[in-house]
């Protein structure tokens, strides 16, 4: 039967409620573990034996199929974070606030895979596990953001409040992802530039690219994963006191 688009478009809005969405998380996650559990293999057999060793790095430069990976998702899960954030904050959408909140720790072990990943590879370089260059430190504050974010909402015992609370924070802190992505640009730092960019070649062999790319599609499906198991948790503990969830909770036991 043909299914005009304003239908089609209706039935992706009913997924907005979560008594719907909390079905179609659950089949949609298995999927995505699979993915990131292909990507990552590919990915790090590319990157760890298949790649050449650098011409100036050696071998020590392999801990960037790590960190450029976590460090591009940190800065990617904060905006969606902030953007799902912002649509909670507007149209007052629950799911939209829980799907802020389901992000904000992967966001957080990103940012910190970031740095720590960063300092392994700044001391052979460098000289130092750390300096307080201008990307290292925005990125230390992006951070401080997303562990701000989740330590304001459990300040807060009302929900409502919290998610409002929280959006403002996250709608604040949005301004510093330009502030990480341009500080090579912006001020003269020790952290190089970037290698892969959307207009230019890539000033990397074809297989170091190829690598960083499948490790940063495995963070992605990673991130997505792991986003929706836990905003399932927060659906049930949320809407506890409806109908759905207890009924769900009879045919559980």
């Amino acid at each position: 039967m043909y299914s005009s688009p304003r239908n089609r478009l209706m039935n992706w809005f009913s997924f907005s409620s979560p008594a719907t969405f909390y079905p179609l998380a659950g089949k949609l996650i298995p999927l995505f573990w699979v993915l990131a559990t292909l990507l990552g293999v590919a990915g790090l057999w590319i990157s760890f034996f298949v790649a050449p060793a650098d011409a100036v790095q050696g071998q020590g430069y392999r801990i960037i199929f790590v960190h450029v990976p976590a460090s591009w998702m940190s800065m990617f899960i904060y905006m969606v974070m902030a953007a799902w954030a912002a649509i909670g904050l507007i149209f007052n959408t629950r799911l939209s606030a829980m799907m802020a909140q389901a992000l904000a720790p992967t966001g957080a072990l990103m940012a910190f895979l970031s740095l720590w990943t960063g300092a392994f590879w700044g001391k052979p370089m460098w000289g130092a596990w750390w300096v307080w260059d201008a990307r290292l430190t925005s990125e230390l504050i992006l951070l401080f953001l997303f562990l701000g974010f989740m330590a304001l909402q459990a300040s807060i015992d009302d929900a409502r409040r919290a998610d409002k609370a929280g959006a403002i924070l996250a709608l604040v802190g949005i301004v510093n992802v330009p502030i990480i992505y341009f500080s090579v640009k912006w001020w003269n730092t020790l952290h190089q530039g970037s290698s892969v960019s959307m207009t230019k070649a890539p000033a990397m062999a074809h297989t170091m690219l190829w690598g960083m790319l499948l490790m940063a599609l495995c963070f992605w499906m990673y991130s997505i994963a792991i986003a929706l198991m836990r905003v399932r948790v927060i659906i049930l503990e949320r809407e506890s006191h409806s109908d759905w969830v207890k009924n769900l909770k009879v045919l559980q036991s």
